[in-house]
């Protein structure tokens, strides 16, 4: 155990690895040119609500479709995302403006949407619903200018601009629903430096877009597919009456901007956090706290430990005729298997599977080699890793089982690779049955959010599990101290005791910041808080229970045994 002098070198090479690796970026797939004019495809990847948690493939309501679909072959983080990235019949050229142009039109003749589909457009826009597209894999955004808290006296306020993922597919006003059927598209590119005799190559850099609601009067089509879009404030905006057919246009406008971010730069607007200081004193604030506490415990339970083995080990002929006490007095009985040996080894293995998966996994996150922009990759990553890591899992299970002295090496094995994988399986089953019948592409339950601060999520894991390791070990040495020896379950169960801590805030932000009020959303969120619970408890319960088991050893080994 080290004191909290010598954990201060190691926490300020982590920070200065964790400002170093900000910049460092490793995009995961390579850069594509265009050059002027050529073909910039957009494609749609879903639907997304936070009320309902159901992504919708991108077709599942009447857009205008293309003359052949195509959805993109995809990989396993994406389809667990719920993603269905499918082409769209937007025409985009490389740095070519278009004013207006109609999407679907034949003969000048307006989309006529059925009572159904009606009724489904209308469904979905009270839900609050987002469209998501991509262009050169990059995510459409909406950009948001919101003012700084200041007096009302100032002429001159700065704006505080946020982008929001995707764009809204419509709003409501005063009982009455508007579809954003006008999408204006803003494409930043950069100018690649070419040699004088070459032909400018451009980079896509960001992709934003302004939706807009204009009724079908205001709108004037031509034969050529071409349109013009009303002047100023004066036009309406698109109704959509669920009872009825309505008749509407889609449209689009494309404007493009040259910009100095660089391609390898382009996701940090998408990344952009207002409250990074905020982290930072926050994980500062919590690094001091817990490793000075972690130094002040280890100095006390060194100097204690020490007065006790200095004690058990005199050699008086006093001591003779003493009766021992304390945590000597167990040694007989201390290590004697426990109830349930096969399950407590098997849980166990699990925890050790889980614990290197995330700690490989947000190391190399960290390091900037699952980006979003190589869409997926992480959820796949995790996927795989717990597979391979399920060799240090079984082997960990297997080793502790047969030092709980079990012969059913079979069974025990069986039960490692099978116990917490079948929970999961049962679960993500029942509730993949509730998606199936809604029609929905799947359950992305973090939607469509970047988490990219994997430096601080790394520290963050390191402080978890100096935490649990610290409490764990003053748990045990005080059970021992009172003469209870039987510490293998009661170590495991509560050093995995904040998982309910996890619990319980799901549940407070459940009714207090959600507006989750149908049954199978709400199905969906505690059915994949129950996963991230169990999962929470397995890992914090193996560290500190491995973390206790080798103090336990430790301190029984440095005493004399007659």
């Amino acid at each position: 155990m080290a004191t909290a002098m010598d954990w201060l070198p190691w926490s300020l090479l982590l920070f200065s690895l964790m400002c170093e690796t900000s910049a460092f970026y490793v995009p995961g797939v390579a850069p594509i040119n265009f050059h002027q004019n050529d073909p910039v495809e957009i494609k749609a990847v879903k639907l997304t609500s936070s009320r309902t948690q159901l992504p919708y493939e991108y077709y599942s309501l009447p857009f205008c479709q293309p003359s052949k679909i195509t959805y993109k072959a995809e990989n396993l983080g994406e389809v667990l995302r719920g993603d269905r990235i499918v082409n769209t019949p937007f025409q985009v050229l490389m740095n070519s403006e278009k004013k207006c142009e109609v999407l679907c039109s034949q003969s000048n003749k307006p989309v006529t949407l059925t009572v159904e589909q009606s009724r489904l457009v209308a469904e979905r826009i009270t839900e609050d619903y987002y469209v998501h597209l991509i262009a050169d894999n990059l995510p459409v955004a909406t950009r948001l200018e919101l003012y700084s808290n200041r007096d009302s006296d100032d002429k001159k306020k700065e704006k505080d601009v946020q982008f929001e993922h995707g764009y809204r597919l419509g709003f409501t006003d005063v009982n009455k629903i508007y579809l954003h059927n006008h999408l204006s598209f803003i494409l930043y590119y950069h100018r690649e430096d070419m040699e004088e005799d070459q032909e400018h190559t451009y980079r896509v850099v960001r992709f934003e877009v302004i939706p807009q609601s204009i009724r079908l009067e205001d709108l004037k089509a031509d034969e050529k597919s071409s349109c013009t879009l009303p002047e100023g404030t004066n036009s309406s905006p698109q109704e959509i009456d669920p009872t009825k057919e309505n008749q509407l246009y889609f449209t689009y406008s494309v404007h493009w901007e040259e910009s100095d971010i660089k391609w390898a730069s382009r996701w940090d607007t998408y990344l952009t956090m207002s409250d990074v200081q905020i982290h930072w004193f926050s994980i500062i604030n919590s690094v001091v706290v817990v490793f000075f506490l972690s130094g002040i415990l280890s100095m006390i339970i060194i100097r204690t430990l020490r007065k006790d083995i200095a004690n058990y080990n005199k050699e008086d002929d006093i001591e003779d005729t003493m009766e021992e006490s304390g945590w000597k007095l167990v040694h007989g009985d201390v290590f004697r298997p426990p109830q349930y040996p096969m399950i407590l080894s098997s849980l166990l293995g699990s925890g050790i599977q889980l614990f290197c998966m995330i700690l490989i996994v947000i190391f190399v996150a960290m390091l900037g080699m699952l980006s979003p922009s190589s869409r997926g990759a992480l959820m796949t990553t995790a996927c795989f890793l717990f597979m391979f890591m399920g060799v240090f899992g079984g082997f960990s299970a297997g080793r502790l089982y047969r030092t709980l002295k079990g012969h059913r090496w079979k069974k025990g094995a069986f039960c490692t690779a099978t116990l917490y994988p079948g929970v999961v399986f049962g679960i993500c089953f029942v509730l993949n049955c509730f998606i199936w019948g809604k029609h929905s592409s799947g359950a992305a339950i973090w939607e469509n959010q970047f988490y990219y601060l994997f430096g601080f999520l790394f520290l963050v894991f390191i402080i978890l599990v100096v935490s649990c390791s610290q409490i764990s070990i003053v748990m045990v040495y005080f059970q021992l101290c009172a003469e209870d020896y039987r510490w293998w379950w009661r170590n495991f169960l509560v050093s995995g005791g904040s998982a309910f801590y996890v619990l319980v805030y799901a549940i407070f932000y459940f009714v207090n910041k959600l507006d989750i009020v149908e049954f199978i959303p709400s199905l969906l969120y505690f059915g994949y808080t129950a996963l991230m619970v169990l999962s929470f408890w397995l890992l914090t319960g193996t560290i500190g229970f491995y973390a206790a088991y080798m103090f336990v050893r430790k301190i029984y080994a440095a005493v004399k045994i007659d």
